[in-house]
C-alpha cells in the first residue's frame, strides 16, 4: 500500500483511469462486435455502415492509447477483410 499522501493521491488517479479505459475498450468491442453480427447475417449494406461508424471508433480510442495504434489497424484490417469477402 501507498505510504506517502502523493503515492496514495497517485493510486487513486490510476484507480480511475483503469476504470475510464476498461470502460473505453468495451466500447471498442461494442462496434467490432456490430460489424462481426452484420456480416455472420450476410448483409454486405449494413456490415459496411456499421464498419463506417465503428472505423473512426477505433481511430479516436488509438489517438487516446486505450488501445494501441497497430492493434486499431490490425481490427480496421481484418473487419474490412471479412466485408469484400462477403461481397465476394
Amino acid at each position: 500500500m501507498a505510504n506517502s499522501k502523493q503515492a496514495r493521491k497517485r493510486a487513486r488517479q490510476a484507480e480511475v483511469r483503469r476504470q475510464h479505459n476498461a470502460s473505453q475498450r468495451s466500447v471498442v468491442r461494442t462496434y467490432v462486435k456490430r460489424v462481426l453480427k452484420a456480416v455472420q447475417a450476410g448483409d454486405h449494406a449494413a456490415a459496411m455502415a456499421e464498419f463506417r461508424v465503428a472505423q473512426p471508433v477505433l481511430d479516436r480510442m488509438a489517438d487516446k492509447d486505450v488501445i494501441a495504434k497497430k492493434k486499431a489497424a490490425r481490427l480496421k484490417r481484418r473487419l474490412n477483410a471479412r466485408i469484400k469477402n462477403l461481397a465476394a
